[in-house]
């Protein structure tokens, strides 16, 4: 019957060992994702008019590149466009443009500057299958078509300089 004491606190001590964990793992504020070290989803998009369309085969071309996805409503996504215009002279960036109205989309693009190497429109779907929780969201996908890096939130310049252009050199490396 003594055992039946010692019950609560082997409870409590596996919970606290529990909730103790995820204060020690590398970025607590870092959202998994699925994908990370899995193929890139399809890019099942509609054309964003005036702009290059998604090539097919796009995702395992044999090149490190950016998705982006992002909209004319968000205004996180204003915040980190100069970032993302940065990287576009680094890596090929494709910008997944999210239910957005299209003329809406290419004003942001003709007042920001537009540093897509090719845009698809998106009506919902695919950043679903991406698994996106919020705007901006941005992936490293490596060569093959492996995603190596999910980031969610705006790419500041820290976050460019410190996550996002090591993932890059290291999807390089392969």
């Amino acid at each position: 019957m003594r055992w039946l004491a010692l019950v609560p606190v082997a409870i409590f001590a596996l919970l606290a060992g529990f909730f103790l964990s995820g204060l020690f793992r590398d970025n607590p504020d870092a959202i998994r994702s699925a994908f990370i070290g899995q193929p890139a989803p399809a890019l099942d998009t509609t054309e964003l008019p005036g702009r290059a369309p998604l090539p097919p085969g796009l995702m395992a071309d044999g090149e490190v590149k950016l998705v982006n996805f992002w909209a004319s409503w968000c205004v996180p996504c204003r915040v980190e466009h100069p970032q993302i215009e940065a990287l576009a002279d680094i890596v090929p960036v494709y910008g997944i443009n999210h239910k957005d109205k299209p003329v809406d989309a290419i004003k942001f693009l003709e007042d920001l500057g537009d540093p897509y190497a090719a845009i698809g429109a998106d009506a919902g779907r695919v950043a679903i299958d991406w698994g996106v929780t919020g705007f901006p969201e941005t992936f490293v996908v490596d060569g093959d078509g492996i995603v190596r890096l999910r980031f969610a939130g705006p790419i500041t310049i820290s976050v460019m300089e410190d996550t996002i252009l090591p993932a890059i050199e290291a999807a390089r490396e392969g």
